[in-house]
This record gives C-alpha cells, structure tokens and sequence, in this order.
C-alpha cells in the first residue's frame, strides 16, 4: 500500500476540497489586504470571510473600521484580481481580533542585583547548547 499525501486526501473527498480552496482564497485576499493597508491598520483588520461576492473585514474596533472603509474601493479593485466575483468589501468591528502577527512587547525584567547574579552563576553551570541557558542569557540582557 503505497502512502498518500495529505493534498491527495484532502481533495479526495469533495467537501474538504471545497473548504480547502475556500481557506486558500482568504489567504490570498488576506495577503492582498496586508500589502495594500497602511503598517498602522495592517494588524488592525483580517479577511473573515467571502460569500456571495461579499469580502468581509472584520477590524479591531470603530476607529480601524472608519478608515478600512475609507480604503473599501481600491481593497476592492485589488481583491477583483484575485477573486474576479468579488462585488462587495464589508468592515465589521471585532474587538476580539487576537494580533498574532505582531510580537507581544513586555516590559523589560525587573531583577536585584542579588538576583541577577544567581541567574548568571546558574547559566554558566549549564552545557553550552542547553536551551535554558540560551534563555537565561536572554533574560538577563533585557533585565534592569
């Protein structure tokens, strides 16, 4: 019995290969909005949906939305490029958006002095490639 690849799958059965092009459109669309949006708002908004010629946008809240609607017609005439059934660009506020592209900033550690020389003791008692002393060096560059 010879292996199949998980696309051979996929498309075997014709629901899952429906939904499967489906993903792929919004990924496109989704990467059209992120080149096409200024580096403000590209965070802000992600493509939700496409049904019935309508993209949906769903943006982190009214402010983003105002002006994701400002841009509606050229997200609209990019999107008719890749999706020529494309008719409509709809903005919804969704506060629940998580940001996953951008990294989380975190204040730097705050650590005693006391505190610091532990850690630094510790990480040199640790293997060269262990991943705890990589972290540990980390840690204390961004440490007070």
């Amino acid at each position: 019995m010879q292996a199949r690849s998980i696309e051979t799958c996929l498309d075997a059965d014709g629901h899952i290969a429906r939904l499967t092009a489906h993903a792929g459109r919004l990924l496109k669309l989704q990467r059209i909005f992120e080149q096409a949006t200024p580096a403000a708002l590209r965070h802000q908004g992600r493509v939700a949906n496409l049904r019935l010629g309508k993209v949906v946008i769903h943006a982190t809240n009214g402010a983003v939305a105002a002006k994701l609607k400002q841009l509606a017609p050229r997200l609209l005439d990019l999107f008719l490029n890749e999706v020529p059934q494309a008719t409509e660009v709809q903005v919804k506020v969704q506060p629940g958006i998580p940001d996953s592209t951008e990294p989380k900033k975190t204040a730097p550690a705050n650590i005693s002095a006391h505190g610091k020389e532990s850690l630094t003791s510790l990480a040199s008692r640790l293997p060269e490639d262990s991943p705890l002393r990589s972290a540990l060096g980390r840690l204390l560059e961004k440490a007070k």
